[in-house]
């Protein structure tokens, strides 16, 4: 597993229905930000999120967890995953070279 799905992201979503996904439902839906923070910095897992929460948290502590705050703003369900599907690819090579990301 590489990456963690936050709450706020669809559950129901064939982009991340592999063994590199898990998302926060399968884990414990009532978790707080900072419970998924620390289940991602012990496990190594790179937090997938549209929670401006976690990408102000990275800036006082460093990695990890990885964030990868998703800044697309409310779209339909298949203009999200279109979004997401084109982006993907570069977003997972570039959590490779830094320590984290913010992608519009």
């Amino acid at each position: 597993m590489k990456f963690l799905i936050d709450a706020n992201l669809p559950y129901h979503f064939s982009l991340w229905k592999s063994s590199e996904f898990c998302h926060v439902f399968d884990l414990n839906e009532t978790w707080t930000d900072s419970e998924i923070w620390e289940y991602a910095r012990e496990n190594n897992l790179t937090i997938v999120t549209k929670d401006a929460d976690f990408s102000n948290r990275i800036l006082f502590k460093e990695p990890p967890p990885k964030v990868i705050h998703l800044r697309i703003g409310n779209l339909k369900m298949r203009d999200f995953f279109d979004v997401l599907k084109k982006q993907w690819i570069e977003i997972e090579a570039s959590q490779h070279r830094i320590s984290w990301s913010i992608f519009i």
